[in-house]
């Protein structure tokens, strides 16, 4: 298919909007709209950013882990992804996006207490028929602020 500014401009928009479907899949509980972003075999890295806050995390491998992981270890935190200053790369069937996002992590059992993180998002993107995919997010942290401990429910 011949790329017209047309097409690379949806494109570009289904890109951002399958990383949309991701954070509000965290955000809403969602675990049928969170694995809508992603391929079956999608990796996860969160070391880089867990690395910075001084905490271990394992890289996640396949969408049912993904999905099982980030709505279980989250269970105890209302959250808020905001996503900003998108640039998107298009390569045929494969994309790349960096977009920093903004994670609030409230404690559900004490409002008061929350952990915010800004963090640079490196998405590696596939298309499957007409939708994107995400096939590896790496998450690396900007900059961080509250109580750690309250991302962990402690």
């Amino acid at each position: 298919m011949q790329s017209t500014p047309v097409n690379e401009t949806t494109d570009k928009l289904a890109v951002v909007e399958t990383l949309y479907r991701f954070a509000a899949g965290i955000d809403l509980r969602d675990d049928e709209l969170l694995a809508s972003a992603l391929a079956e075999d999608a990796v996860s890295d969160f070391r880089p950013a867990a690395a910075k806050a001084g905490f271990e995390y394992p890289v996640l491998e396949g969408r049912d882990s993904i999905v099982q992981a980030l709505t279980g270890s989250l269970g105890h935190v209302d959250t808020t992804h905001s996503v900003s200053n998108p640039r998107v790369t298009i390569n045929g069937d494969q994309a790349r996006l960096d977009v920093l996002v903004e994670a609030q992590h409230v404690l559900k059992s004490d409002p008061a207490r929350h952990y915010l993180m800004k963090n640079r998002y490196d998405v590696e993107l596939v298309r499957q028929g007409p939708i994107w995919l995400i096939q590896r997010v790496t998450v690396d942290n900007v900059w961080r602020t509250g109580e750690l401990a309250a991302l962990f429910g402690a």
